[in-house]
């Protein structure tokens, strides 16, 4: 494997490592370099700073906690052609797995979590030590994909500024309206040449995901039935990707998770209720056995 870049070393590691077609991916490892490794993989849409105060906060556990933007999102790089297919990101699980250490736990929101399924079965023996799923079934609900979908959709000019894409937010997640900072959005933005601002994904992106979906979604039952390592399913009590009925679906294909559940948050776990996220990743962590190998300094 080549080696990854690493671009500074105060606070988070900071970095791009080259995937096998030679893309770059955009990474930050938070806590020790003996620290017990985590990877925690982004939803559609989303960048690595999704999970930055639940990675800071195992960090300082003692954790080796690593982010990564995934191919076509935030600071990673995209693809020529713009052929986005899972397989591509699979093979990148594999090299982000193996910088974090050996045997990480994978903790993935939405696409993140699927990602998650299929490189732990890709391997004879498997990949991780446990598998972290955030609001994400083999079977979901069409319309709260569809809801996502529409908002990456729904912009394809940009904004005039901050302001504009924070009413865009605003109108997607009116839940959170209140406390959505617009100095925030900042770094989720990319000024184009005409001066407007877009979203940091590759828009080429929705061009892929419906074939790509069609493609994986009648295998995703059959991978979750090969899961024999540990499995947490995280879900949000608003959620419209993940239902009850997905839920039980899910817990008679895996009978050996665990399920919790937190009630008022949405699709956007993390971000709706991240203390009470991280406190129950920690607690899943800890029963595992997969505890700090040493203290952070």
């Amino acid at each position: 494997m080549v080696a990854a870049v690493a671009l500074q070393h105060r606070g988070p590691e900071l970095g791009r490592l080259p995937a096998a077609d030679g893309v770059l991916l955009a990474y930050e490892i938070h806590g020790p370099a003996a620290g017990a490794p985590l990877v925690f993989a982004h939803g559609f849409g989303q960048t690595r700073h999704a999970w930055r105060s639940t990675a800071s906060a195992l960090g300082a556990l003692g954790y080796r906690a690593l982010t990564a933007d995934g191919r076509g999102h935030g600071d990673s790089g995209w693809i020529d052609d713009g052929e986005y297919r899972l397989q591509h990101s699979i093979d990148d699980a594999a090299r982000l797995s193996a910088l974090a250490g050996e045997r990480p736990v994978w903790i993935g929101a939405s696409m993140g979590g699927l990602l998650g399924m299929v490189a732990e079965t890709s391997q004879p023996g498997g990949r991780f030590a446990a598998l972290v799923l955030v609001d994400i079934t083999p079977r979901w609900e069409t319309r709260g994909v569809d809801r996502i979908i529409g908002f990456m959709r729904a912009y394809p000019q940009g904004f005039a500024s901050v302001h504009d894409a924070q009413a865009a937010v605003r109108e997607h997640l009116p839940h959170r309206a209140d406390d959505r900072d617009p100095s925030r959005l900042h770094k989720l933005l990319v000024r184009m040449d005409n001066g407007r601002l877009r979203w940091h994904w590759d828009p080429r992106l929705l061009d892929t995901i419906a074939h790509e979906t069609q493609h994986w979604s009648a295998r995703l039952p059959l991978i979750a039935r090969e899961l024999a390592l540990p499995v947490l399913l995280v879900s949000g009590g608003r959620s419209d990707v993940v239902s009850q009925q997905t839920i039980e679906e899910f817990r008679q294909l895996v009978p050996h998770a665990e399920h919790h559940m937190v009630d008022d948050a949405t699709h956007m776990v993390v971000g709706d209720a991240n203390d009470r996220f991280t406190a129950t990743i920690t607690d899943f962590l800890i029963r595992l056995g997969h505890a700090p190998r040493r203290a952070a300094t």
